[in-house]
């Protein structure tokens, strides 16, 4: 293994050992307190341009799934079909591993798609700088490789590297017809979509969907300054304003885009959630779910317009959790129900979207 280092621009190194591509990258410097999960969460959209730093001190031992397909073309063991973080960071890096559906090690992947990876660094101490200063930009530089320049992650507006090109429909033919605006979708969206018998037609993230006909919309997670997708926004706006009311449903960024079509602001969390075990209390009762959660960006409760309210709660720091409208089948969770990985335990938002639908 070659010497690497991270440097955060606050002028902190630092130093380990590479195990991934020997290639230098920079980008946002964040944390995951998940256990377990690390394939599903490198190919999640969502970490797009991000150095990813898990403080669970030892990864790998389990190796990396296939990159199966199902039917429809979604993938079975991943969130996409590749990683999308700029790098790894993680306390001790298993080169060893054992799982019945393994197909290479966690170093071997990384290297496959020429992202590097840092291991021999104290992430939990780490992760305690990154919660008193706040989230930072940084960059891993691997000896010997060429070195990279900060970026400003701010002002990139990852959604559109992300997002498909073109529209693609899965299921055709399904109860009801649902359009999924592509901020950076997980394949476990999509799965659980399709598993209600719903047919998805996923289009690019600016694209005017108010064109076609659906019956429904969905709005999915994704990378990055919600800010930067006025385009998606207005159409979202666009949407709102119909005489015609149908069905709402989105995620993660879905929830703040929402939220700015509504017209509520959003601003950046301090390091943001990333993490298998968010509690979100439900509006109006003492539920309190267990949640899967990635986002930097929360919407702000107290801009939320007339007819707007709150609809989960976060009981670690307060921040809103989802919005819904009081009159019409609005709604959006800033938590992920479809998981992958963490807990199920509000997977029921997507049966209550299905019961919305009316073809």
């Amino acid at each position: 293994m070659k010497k690497a280092k991270l440097i955060l621009d606050d002028g902190t190194v630092l130093e380990g050992r590479s195990f991934g591509a020997e290639v230098s990258a920079a980008g946002e410097v964040v944390f995951s307190t998940a256990m377990t999960g690390y394939p599903e969460s490198l190919t999640d959209p969502s970490f797009a341009g991000q150095l990813l730093v898990l403080t669970y001190p030892l990864i790998g031992n389990y190796g990396t799934p296939p990159p199966d397909l199902d039917a429809e073309g979604i993938p079975v063991f991943r969130e996409s079909p590749h990683i999308h973080v700029s790098a790894l960071i993680v306390s001790d890096y298993s080169e060893g591993y054992s799982h019945w559906n393994a197909r290479g090690s966690l170093g071997a992947w990384l290297s496959e798609e020429g992202v590097p990876g840092l291991t021999g660094i104290d992430t939990r101490a780490l992760t305690r700088r990154l919660r008193e200063r706040g989230v930072m930009t940084g960059r891993v530089l691997v000896e010997g490789a060429a070195e990279v320049e900060p970026v400003d992650y701010e002002s990139v507006n990852y959604v559109d590297r992300v997002s498909v090109k073109e529209p693609v429909r899965y299921h055709p033919g399904g109860k009801a017809k649902v359009v999924l605006v592509d901020c950076g979708v997980k394949g476990s969206i999509l799965r659980n979509l399709v598993a209600r018998d719903l047919e998805v037609i996923r289009v690019p993230w600016d694209y005017d969907f108010n064109t076609l006909d659906f019956d429904g919309l969905f709005l999915a997670n994704g990378p990055g300054n919600p800010q930067n997708c006025a385009a998606a926004v207005a159409h979202i706006r666009a949407f709102l304003a119909n005489p015609r009311v149908r069905p709402c449903m989105g995620i993660c960024m879905g929830n703040q885009l929402l939220a700015l079509a509504a017209g509520a602001s959003v601003y950046k969390l301090k390091y943001g959630h990333r993490g298998f075990n968010q509690p979100a209390r439900l509006a109006g009762t003492d539920r309190c779910y267990i949640t899967s959660q990635n986002h930097g960006y929360a919407v702000d409760d107290k801009t939320l317009p007339s007819g707007w309210e709150p609809l989960f709660t976060n009981l670690n720091d307060g921040s809103n959790e989802g919005i819904r409208h009081r009159e019409k089948p609005w709604f959006s969770a800033q938590f992920h129900p479809e998981a992958a990985g963490g807990p199920l335990d509000t997977v029921f938002l997507f049966d209550q979207f299905a019961r919305l639908l009316k073809p």
